[in-house]
């Protein structure tokens, strides 16, 4: 029984750690004054919670990455990959300290988590919007 744990436990982590293609979206002006964010989007990522020694369920979030300028955001666009491991790092932290597949998921301290994580790679990096998120059980 315990090998079948380890084997879906591996499993999970084998797809979270999948790169996933992404692209990117530009907020369209909204009439307002000032800067028009850019925005790029990555795909969405599912990280296993564990539980002791088990897999208790799934955290899935998808992220859209806030950057000032054009330049900045091309930066982010390069430098996906190594966004998304981080994004998984910063999440698999999260779910194994925070996360429960049996409560809502608090996403003003995965958003602190994952922007930490995220600015390591890519200072310039403005604000990591949270569009997407929740809890499941395995």
């Amino acid at each position: 029984m315990r090998g079948k744990r380890t084997l879906a436990m591996l499993g999970l982590t084998a797809v979270a750690l999948s790169p996933l293609p992404a692209g990117r979206a530009y907020a369209s002006g909204g009439g307002g004054e000032g800067a028009v964010p850019h925005l790029v989007t990555m795909e969405a990522i599912a990280v296993p919670i564990v539980d002791a020694d088990r897999v208790a369920g799934t955290l899935n979030f998808k992220l859209v990455l806030e950057a000032h300028d054009a330049a900045t955001a091309e930066k982010l666009t390069a430098a996906l990959p190594n966004l998304r491991m981080a994004a998984i790092a910063g999440g698999v932290e999260f779910a194994r300290l925070d996360a429960s597949a049996l409560r809502a998921v608090n996403a003003a301290d995965l958003d602190k988590t994952l922007t930490t994580a995220l600015k390591t790679v890519v200072p310039e990096l403005d604000r990591v919007l949270i569009v997407e998120v929740g809890a499941s059980q395995s």
